[in-house]
């Protein structure tokens, strides 16, 4: 099996994450808990790091970090096994604790330092029983549920700023942060100001996917199974990974993708329209067709592609992506020509992002 590729530099973003042996829980009780934090804590001391964000589930924790050294799988190494030492001891039991290594993902932090944020912040309230599990995100990005009931928000709302286990209450002004932790350069991403206001300000950007059900899913877009960023950046951090192609064979084969002019051009071929005519028509084959494009073969955010659409926001940009597909599967010429479309983007070479 091959290694997790990995990309370790001086002053890099990671989101970590850690789960546990066959989904079985590794932090029991709050003891546990607060004896991982006080690891991370010496973390920070001991290998440098910049905690920007945590969170800690039952079964699996999410980490934004920063390291000043290229340290990466050192540290994690030393934190997950003082904490199995550790945590074996104390529940008198013996091997594995988690699930294979850790899984990091480098992270261009202009681009997704704030979204990630929000989605390690929204793991407490991302469950079955309060209507945010996957399938009924799913269903929530096609606008089939319709908007959630004031009590079931106002439940997952409660739970969100409840939660002690993680960095979103220090974010939200609830309480103060500790020391190692780092909210300063994730706040000053969304807004300005002062740090009240862009507390209140961070806490409305978090609650709002609370409140709609709708929230994006930063997975969607990695390159490499490794990196959260642009197509530029990336190809140029995948020289520098650890592995050669028979080693890691998803370093291979990662085609330059297309950037939305080159899809316009594209659309506008095959409409014989230029962009302008068609791009605030709702429901036109074209603009649908070009954000489907954009979304599948460039790798383009929804909010992005929602500005390039005349400023729709992400959650309508994702309900026409998915009408679009859905008349893909029923309509014959439409196919056709999304696949001609398809075709010509991917006999040309424009890297633009």
């Amino acid at each position: 099996m091959a290694r997790p590729l990995r990309i370790e530099r001086a002053g890099a973003w990671y989101h970590v994450t850690g789960r546990g042996l066959e989904r079985r829980p590794i932090f029991r009780d709050a003891k546990d808990r607060v004896h991982w934090l006080e690891l991370l804590c010496e973390a920070t001391d001991l290998w440098r790091w910049v905690v920007h964000a945590y969170v800690l589930m039952d079964n699996h924790f999410h980490l934004m970090i920063e390291t000043r050294d290229p340290n990466l799988s050192r540290a994690m190494h030393w934190l997950n096994g003082s904490y199995v030492i550790w945590f074996n001891r104390r529940h008198e039991r013996a091997g594995p604790l988690f699930q294979g290594v850790y899984k990091a993902i480098l992270v261009d932090r202009v681009g997704w330092g704030l979204a990630l944020s929000r989605y390690v912040h929204l793991n407490p309230v991302r469950t079955a029983r309060l209507g945010l599990d996957k399938e009924a995100r799913r269903a929530d990005q096609l606008g089939i549920r319709g908007r959630p009931e004031k009590k079931v928000v106002q439940q997952r709302i409660e739970k969100l700023r409840r939660y002690r286990w993680s960095s979103y209450r220090a974010y939200s002004g609830a309480q103060a942060a500790p020391s190692w932790l780092e909210c300063n350069r994730v706040l000053a991403l969304h807004g300005k100001g002062s740090r009240c206001d862009q507390q209140r300000s961070y806490q409305r950007y978090v609650e709002e996917a609370v409140r709609e059900g709708l929230e994006e899913n930063p997975w969607e877009q990695l390159k490499g199974q490794l990196f959260l960023g642009s197509q530029q950046i990336w190809d140029k951090l995948r020289k520098t990974a650890k592995g050669g192609s028979r080693e890691q064979p998803q370093s291979r084969s990662l085609p330059d993708r297309p950037g939305f002019a080159s899809v316009i051009s594209a659309v506008e071929e095959l409409k014989g329209e230029k962009w302008a005519q068609f791009r605030d028509r709702r429901g036109d084959w074209g603009r649908e067709l070009a954000l489907y494009l954009g979304r599948r073969l460039g790798g383009m955010k929804l909010r992005d592609l929602g500005q390039e659409a005349g400023g729709l926001d992400y959650a309508a940009v994702s309900a026409a992506i998915k009408r679009f597909e859905a008349r893909l599967r029923g309509e014959k010429n439409l196919r056709q020509l999304a696949e001609k479309a398809e075709g010509q983007l991917s006999s040309r070479t424009n890297v633009e992002c």
